[in-house]
């Protein structure tokens, strides 16, 4: 855990590091610009749906998930993360609200929103799952046939386009862990 923590240190270090560099290699943002910048995330963040239940019993929802998934021939996605992340929120927005997506989704997947906050890190469960959110960050997505077993990982950047998601990227990864049965 330990270990962990201090690479999520590290990690975050470098990359506040970077990001620092790159503005000052372009023109610097202001404070004033900053807290526009703060306050129109802080703006949007309210106003999307908040799907991740701190208080839930995400053992039992995702074995209860994991038996509907079977009786439907459905696989199962755990979108890990949080309702303070706003790329969390994003995604479920976008996927809810975009109907092609919802479609796919609805058809071949039980839906399940794995919260990790401070006020639930939910260890237990990510590390059944090899913790992936300490490796990719959050949102983080994590496919489970219909026998509960995790056949696939994915790091949500990759499905990032400008400051939202590519439509493309998205169908694909949906398309590629459907069940073979549905």
């Amino acid at each position: 855990m330990r270990k962990s923590v201090k690479s999520l240190l590290f990690v975050g270090g470098l990359l506040l590091f970077s990001l620092s560099n790159a503005q000052t290699k372009e023109s610097p943002l202001t404070q004033e610009q900053i807290d526009v910048k703060k306050k129109a995330a802080a703006e949007e963040k309210a106003k999307l749906p908040k799907p991740y239940h701190p208080e839930a019993n995400a053992e039992a929802d995702i074995q209860n998930a994991v038996k509907l998934a079977k009786k439907e021939h459905k696989n199962v996605i755990i979108q890990a993360g949080g309702n303070w992340c706003i790329w969390c929120l994003r995604f479920n927005n976008y996927v809810q609200q975009t109907p092609e997506l919802k479609q796919i989704v609805d058809d071949n997947y039980v839906y399940y929103h794995l919260n990790w906050s401070p006020e639930n890190k939910n260890e237990k469960i990510f590390s059944k799952y090899d913790n992936p959110g300490a490796k990719y960050g959050y949102p983080v997505f994590m496919v489970l046939d219909e026998n509960g077993k995790l056949i696939h990982t994915q790091d949500s950047s990759i499905l990032e386009e400008g400051s939202g998601y590519s439509l493309e990227k998205v169908k694909d990864f949906f398309n590629s862990w459907k069940s073979k049965k549905s």
